[in-house]
């Protein structure tokens, strides 16, 4: 799930070396991915009245049920 956020993720900004994507897994069945991207990208991994970020929790929500799992996903900018 990691990776798939990361690519999708990376697309979409103008500095892709500072996306990081970290990964926790908490109570069993629910798994957190925090995206971090530049001060200047946050916007464009949001999207206008959040659909960018409502398609990339929807494509992690899709891999996590692969797995049994869920999927929240958190958007911060540095």
């Amino acid at each position: 799930m990691r990776e798939v956020v990361e690519v999708l993720v990376r697309a979409l900004v103008d500095r892709p070396e500072e996306v990081q994507v970290e990964e926790t897994s908490r109570r069993g069945s629910t798994v957190y991915l925090e995206v971090s991207v530049g001060p200047g990208d946050v916007g464009k991994v949001i999207g206008r009245h959040g659909r960018i970020a409502a398609a990339i929790r929807s494509v992690a929500n899709a891999a996590a049920a692969r797995e049994n799992l869920r999927a929240v996903v958190d958007i911060n900018g540095r």
